[in-house]
């Protein structure tokens, strides 16, 4: 065997790549490598000849993408066989108002067998190479679904029915490197009618013996279950209940119901006969109590640190710093509101129940509430600081005002903060003009106003005529969209003016943003028939006298509307190939060719997942061959020379990875407690195994505070053992961090504790003496002014909390865009896979890690990729340091989950600053009460090894390919084609009708588009019960609206593509499987079409059409056995059963919507039936057979086609 020497180029300090191969593993037999450069042999490669031939030699790159897109040709089917029963549906992605079957279009079919039910869905030529992605539907003796199949690609057979399912799938899974004969879950149920799930064993070998469990019973007294009980008062017009204890619930009092996981980790929820959630009980014995006053309401979250406090009915200090405390007006709105380490918070409502104003405790030291004003449709007009007295004063001149809205009009009414306004009545609503302290945001709809600043309106873009504020010939036009967005600096008074552009299907297909220095981006899109874009143009300057950049971005789809190949081109210059992906026949991105050309990219970077779709390897860390980065996920299969330990709930138990820097191969692996808490972190490398080095040891109190955290550091030479980095012990006054002693008594990681931390009223930490810092903040909790001994800094936010500038000594940092500035020049913007450097003119690639963590940064340098930077982390995020150290480019500083690193050592995730050293946030959770029973100062659940909290607001879990498809979505999200932030989600570059209102904010947030381009709808949050919730519907036509009674059957639904029906949707309630809540959509969903049919629906729209149609009418529709008869062979009917309808008329329109759930009881007939006992709630992230699922359908039209 002939051994080439590692050739390392050491230019001017800087570590040179030119695609280097390392092998440290014995190669397969007959390969070859080759690189023009270099190729290292290290301890680990062995070969023998009678293995057969390997071969490496020096000569030009090999780095080119494998498996290149070649686009398949989909037939359609017109030879189905007529001998099966079957649901043929297609999808044009071209328009056509005929049947077309040369057109682009998307095919899938559903058999079933003789009673109706699903038996196969084949997804047709569906995969990368052609064939048919299958899914076999089989059914037990009883007819029960106990097995459900993974989908299989098998060659297509045009549409019809596919033979041997079973078989090819057991085949396709034990090979292509996936090597697991169980392709399917198995469900077992308990022998009883009641046919209640047992345990669920998921799909793969290793998890039939690692089942989750569930298991029904009632409570006793030794479940020692807390019985608290309230004493209710009315104080000013709000109810304030003091909490009380009654010992213990008796025997049979509650519901038990408990989950275990894969690991053996319990979770058991008691529930009363209201179904109201009592106390939920962890695996460590920490519960979380809910309490109820006298008229229902939830008065008190106790967390398990309240919770298993005796005193913590007597004891106020403790009740205030760790409980959640909730007070209701008359109309059962919520009016006050005490989270843990918060003061007291304050709501006002107007007549229609709209949220008009807020107060936080460092609002109401000033005297001051923010407002919020709307106009005649619940639109959030504009949004201000007032002054003003107590909540019940305000509310008493809140109550003053009738309509409480503002008009639109074409003219001036007045002037504040330097922006002219065009809404009137500004005195007819609450608050009074003369009680303003300053003017925050404007939002104009349905016309543009007239302001001297407003750009050239487009008449077209990209040849696509845009919509105008006067109706076209067939009666569209901007009436009911969102046109134009105002937001002032909260530190100045410098504006950024938003506007939108539409095109004729109100698709948002270009955006103008003017920032508050005068500049500008442009943003245009050329949209396909199905609305992805097929390309973007971005114009931007940072002042109207610097120069303009142009940027244009395109896309290329495969015949499953799959991003093939994404193109940049900045000002002009040769398209630089930021991503080829490539997919495997399960539709998983399994190669992505990265930069430069499709010939020759930069690296390309291969994926493998295993049989849960989890993904486990980036590249191959034991042979890296001519790739730059390598990393693996282990779950279940840990490297026992790494002392791991198997995880199967999804929790990681190691990671590993490796450079070209060094080629050392490193290794993480990780320990949790029983709540899924990282307990341990510990490093080993291939050439010291377990030193010690760069670990991180924990422990947490009940509500998830650290209580202890130690680090070592790195091994200095000539020492038999690694740094002791940190020894801290955390001091605790509820779950404010008051001091942290180091007992290590060493600088580096945390300095030298013990001194004190300081808060205002809002949780906000103001003073961190270790390091002395003193931090202001301002009225959105974001800071301000950080004071330090090592320099001053400064931020400047819009009102919507986008950060706009930084200002730390002489360097000036602006954000306009995603285009960052240093000192007015141009530093870059980034890219979907990285950024652009413009101070260099060179794009620069990240390799990211699961969790969004920039691992490794390279780019072009020569015929070769030159490593610019290179980051590994500790668990909870502080940086390795003392290997591998490569400056990169000082001015991007966007590192650990892709946060951006400030002078302070805090990251900043937009909504707050993260803590890397101590593993805690400075500020408490904005959605804190969504995860009552965790500290909200908890960074990522405890569980930074595979929890993310993307914007600092919610930690969201990703396990495999989910993470990469989430931060690919989130980088997105950021980029510099939206407009988009935290608070507003404004994004001008997509099509929407459902928006969210927040009347504490004063917000208007994109849900989503729900199809159609005639009704808009608008989910109040915020506001109450009697507001909060609730829904407002416009015609955009004719601007009628009316309210929904609730929006509790839309927000938080799944929207269902057009396809699916009655038949999905029962496979997936059997199986466990697809959301728990759907939404369906439109007249042309085949669910609405077949409800349109059903006898329920006749019955419900006969009911409305004897009335006046003029009122909101609602039709409970029965069902039972008669039903069964009615509907005959209508099996959307059967499905349905029992369905509540409600009609909303607007003008000569009507919109409808039916909702109702299905359950183990909707498929039984049992006199005895108790309900509850007898349904399954779904546990989230478990797929449990025959949990409850939910349906709402919506569609409108014309009151005289209500039978149509």
């Amino acid at each position: 065997m002939n051994k080439k020497i590692g050739i390392i180029l050491l230019l001017a300090g800087t570590v040179m790549h030119y695609g280097q191969i390392v092998l440290n593993a014995p190669p397969a037999p007959n390969t070859e490598v080759s690189n023009p450069q270099s190729i290292r042999l290290l301890p680990g490669f062995t070969f023998s000849s009678s293995s057969g031939t390997f071969r490496g030699y020096l000569g030009a790159p090999d780095n080119s993408g494998n498996n290149p897109y070649v686009p398949v040709v989909v037939d359609p089917s017109t030879n189905i066989v007529n001998t099966e029963n079957y649901i043929y549906t297609r999808e044009y992605l071209a328009a056509t108002m005929t049947s077309n079957p040369s057109l682009p279009q998307i095919q899938g079919i559903q058999f079933f067998d003789g009673l109706g039910r699903p038996k196969q869905t084949v997804s047709i030529k569906s995969t990368p190479a052609g064939k048919d992605l299958v899914t076999t539907i089989p059914y037990d003796s009883f007819g029960r679904q106990v097995d459900s199949w993974l989908p299989v690609p098998m060659a297509s057979q045009n549409g019809n029915i596919q033979t041997g399912v079973e078989g090819s799938a057991t085949a396709y899974y034990q090979a292509n490197g996936i090597n697991d004969a169980f392709p399917f879950t198995h469900k077992n149920l308990e022998n009883s009618p009641l046919d209640r799930v047992l345990n669920v064993k998921n799909p793969g070998s290793d998890w039939q013996n690692k089942p989750v469990n569930f298991g029904y019973d009632a409570n006793t007294v030794a479940d020692g279950v807390r019985k608290f009980i309230t004493t209710t008062i009315w104080v000013e017009g709000a109810t304030k209940s003091d909490l009380g204890e009654n010992w213990l619930y008796t025997d049979g009092q509650l519901y038990k119901n408990t989950v275990t996981d894969e690991d053996g980790n319990k979770t058991t929820e008691f529930k009363n006969g209201q179904g109201q959630t009592i106390m939920v009980k962890k695996e460590d014995g920490s519960s979380t109590y809910y309490v109820y006053n006298e008229y229902d309401q939830l008065a008190f979250v106790l967390p398990p640190l309240a919770g298993i406090r005796g005193d913590i009915v007597t004891n106020t200090t403790k009740h205030d710093e760790l409980c959640y405390q909730y007070r209701y007006d008359g109309r059962g709105r919520l009016v006050e509101k005490k989270l843990p380490g918060k003061g007291w918070e304050y709501m006002v409502y107007d007549k229609q129940d709209r949220l008009v104003g807020t107060q936080d405790a460092n609002l109401k030291a000033k005297g001051q509430w923010l407002y919020t004003k709307y106009d005649q449709f619940g639109r959030v007009a504009y949004t201000g600081i007032n002054t003003g007295g107590t909540r019940a004063q305000e509310q008493t001149q809140a109550n003053t005002f009738g309509s409480n809205s503002v008009d639109r009009g074409n003219v001036v009414f007045f002037n504040r903060q330097g922006m002219d306004v065009y809404y009137g009545s500004s005195d007819l609503t609450y608050p009074k003009s003369p009680t303003w302290v300053t003017l925050l945001s404007l939002n104009y709809y349905d016309s543009y106003p007239g302001y001297s600043f407003n750009p050239p309106f487009p008449s077209t873009i990209q040849g696509v005529p845009t919509l105008t504020a006067t109706p076209s010939s067939d009666g569209r036009s901007t009436n009911g969209l969102p046109l134009v967005s105002l937001v002032k600096n909260i530190e100045d008074d410098n504006w950024t003016k938003n506007f939108t552009y539409y095109d004729q299907k109100g698709r948002a297909i270009g955006g103008y943003s003017i920032n508050h220095l005068g500049g500008y981006t442009k943003t245009e899109s050329l949209l396909k028939f199905s609305g992805k874009p097929e390309y973007t143009l971005t114009s931007h300057k940072r002042t109207q006298n610097d120069a303009e950049i142009n940027i244009k971005e395109s896309f290329e789809y495969d015949h499953q509307e799959r991003v093939v190949r994404h193109w940049h081109q900045v000002n002009g210059a040769n398209k630089e190939l930021l991503a080829e992906n490539v997919y495997n026949e399960l539709g998983q991105l399994q190669t992505k060719n990265v930069g430069n050309t499709t010939g020759s990219p930069l690296q390309s970077v291969n994926y493998q997942y295993n049989i849960r779709g989890w993904m486990t390897k980036i590249n191959e860390p034991g042979n890296l061959l001519n790739k730059l980065f390598a990393y693996e996920l282990r779950y279940n299969n840990p490297n026992s020379q790494y002392s791991g330990t198997a995880r199967y709930n999804g929790n990681i138990s190691q990671t590993a990875w490796i450079t070209q820097s060094d080629a050392v191969l490193r290794n993480y692996s990780y320990q949790y407690d029983g709540l899924n808490r990282l307990t341990e972190g510990r490093l080993w490398d291939a050439m010291n195994l377990d030193r010690g080095e760069y670990t991180e040891n924990l422990t947490y109190d009940l509500n998830g505070n650290i209580g202890t955290l130690k680090r070592k550091g790195r091994q200095f030479p000539g020492y038999t053992a690694p740094e002791n980095m940190d020894d801290l012990a955390y001091v605790y006054s509820g779950n404010r961090l008051t001091k942290v002693d180091d007992l290590s008594l060493n600088p580096s990681g945390y300095p030298i504790g013990g001194k004190a931390f300081g808060y205002d009223n809002n949780g906000n930490m103001t003073v961190q003496e270790d390091k002395g810092l003193t931090i202001a903040y301002n009225y959105l909790n974001l800071p301000q002014s950080i004071l330090s001994p090592q320099g001053n800094t400064s931020y400047l936010y819009s009102a919507d909390g986008t950060k706009v500038k930084k200002t730390s000594g002489s360097k000036v940092i602006d954000y306009l865009n995603g285009f960052q500035y240093e000192n007015a020049t141009l530093q870059f913007f980034p890219t979907s896979e990285g950024y652009f450097d413009v101070v260099k003119n060179k794009y620069i690639y990240n390799y990211t890690d699961h969790l969004g963590n920039v691992r490794l940064s390279y780019m072009k340098s020569g015929s070769g990729v030159e490593i610019i930077e290179e980051s590994n982390y500790y668990p909870f995020g502080l940086k390795h340091e003392g290997y591998n150290i490569l400056t990169g480019n000082v001015a991007y500083q966007y590192k650990y989950n892709g946060k951006e690193l400030q002078e302070t050592g805090m990251y900043d995730y937009g909504a707050r600053m993260y803590m890397a050293d101590i593993g805690r946030w400075g500020v408490t959770d904005a959605m804190a009460e969504q995860f009552s029973s965790l500290s909200p100062y908890n960074y990522a659940l405890n569980r930074p090894s595979m929890v993310v909290d993307p914007d600092g607001n919610y930690a969201v879990t990703y396990t495999g390919a989910a993470a990469q498809e989430a931060f690919k979505a989130y980088r997105e999200s950021m980029s510099i084609n939206e407009t988009s932030n935290y608070f507003s989600g404004f994004n001008f570059n997509y099509p929407f009708n459902e928006y969210e209102i927040d009347l504490k904010k004063g917000t208007r947030k994109k849900v989503s588009n729900l199809g159609g381009d005639e009704i808009d709808f608008y989910h109040y949050i915020n506001g109450g019960p009697q507001f909060n919730g609730r829904t407002r519907i416009v015609d955009r036509e004719t601007g009628y609206d009316q309210w929904m009674n609730s929006s509790k059957n839309i927000r938080g639904y799944n929207h269902r593509g057009s396809n699916v029906d009655w038949e999905l949707m029962f496979d997936e309630f059997k199986q466990g499987s697809g959301p728990e809540k759907s939404l369906l959509i439109g007249k042309n969903s085949k669910a609405v079409q077949k409800l349109i049919k059903t006898q329920i629906y006749l019955d419900a729209a006969t009911d409305f059409a004897e009335t006046t149609m003029n009122e909101k009418t609602r039709y409970e529709a029965s069902f039972g056995p008669w039903g069964l008869v009615r509907e005959n062979f209508n099996m959307q009917g059967q499905f349905m059963g029992k369905t509540n309808f409600s009609f909303y008329p607007l003008g000569n329109k009507v919109v409808i919507m039916a909702f109702d759930s299905k359950s183990v009881s909707s498929y039984s007939l049992n006199p005895f039936n108790k309900g509850e006992k007898r349904n399954i709630p779904r546990s989230k992230g478990i797929a449990i057979p025959e949990s409850t699922t939910h349906q709402t359908y919506i569609w409108w039209t014309k009151k005289n086609n209500l039978f149509k």
